[in-house]
């Protein structure tokens, strides 16, 4: 498909999509990751992490929820192995996403391992045709701008952390809530999404006061689960 005289409208399912649909449809969510980026490398450089070491783990890591819940960890006196489990479950998420999106990743075996890279929940999302189907093209093309603007805003929080300060003096912990609420609310179209949203958000309001950072949130996917119940 030769798609570099065609506008994609990734709301048309029925639409060809180029790299460049992809990187146009992430641009608005990769300001706001930019700006949680920001955020985490003030939080990391505060934990102790270097400007290399940060820049590392979001360059591999790319995964924001498993940042904080390890960078909080370590800066509460908590072990390497601890941050480390923490990190992996929160992203084992990314496991069923991952399956769903196999069958549109192809290439030889570095190609796929780029494009699966670029596998985050914004791109994810916005690559969703509905019925089980996905665009590559749209999943790479805003996965790419938003690993960038990560990357870059780690960069920029890490360096100037000091400059910053508290990043919730700027409303930046607010963030990434306002980004998945509104990825969400294009999803609760149906009783069973509602159902389970409302469950997962109970699930995490009743762990919140009690439960380590993280738990809340890995209890709460269990309401997923509603999804596998038969009609």
């Amino acid at each position: 498909m030769n798609g570099s005289s065609v506008s994609a409208d990734p709301a048309d399912p029925c639409a060809p999509a180029t790299y460049r649909d992809g990187v146009r449809a992430g641009l608005p969510l990769a300001l706001v990751v930019g700006i949680f980026g920001v955020s985490w490398g003030v939080l990391a450089g505060d934990a102790g992490l270097s400007v290399p070491e940060a820049l590392l783990m979001s360059s591999t890591t790319f995964g924001a929820s498993a940042q904080f819940a390890a960078v909080s960890i370590l800066a509460n006196g908590g072990g390497v192995a601890a941050a480390v489990v923490a990190a992996v479950l929160l992203n084992a998420r990314y496991g069923p996403l991952a399956l769903s999106v196999a069958p549109v990743i192809r290439g030889n075996a570095a190609w796929r391992l780029l494009q699966s890279h670029m596998v985050i929940d914004e791109s994810w999302a916005l690559a969703n045709r509905g019925g089980g189907r996905f665009d590559p093209r749209l999943l790479v093309g805003a996965g790419v701008v938003m690993y960038a603007a990560w990357v870059g805003g780690t960069a920029a929080g890490i360096l100037a952390g000091d400059l910053i300060g508290d990043p919730a003096r700027f409303g930046l912990d607010a963030a990434f809530p306002a980004l998945f609420v509104a990825l969400l609310a294009p999803q609760l179209r149906k009783r069973r999404p509602v159902a389970a949203a409302v469950l997962g958000g109970t699930i995490a309001l009743a762990l919140v006061p009690f439960a380590r950072a993280g738990v809340p949130i890995m209890v709460a996917s269990a309401a997923c689960l509603l999804g596998l119940r038969k009609r």
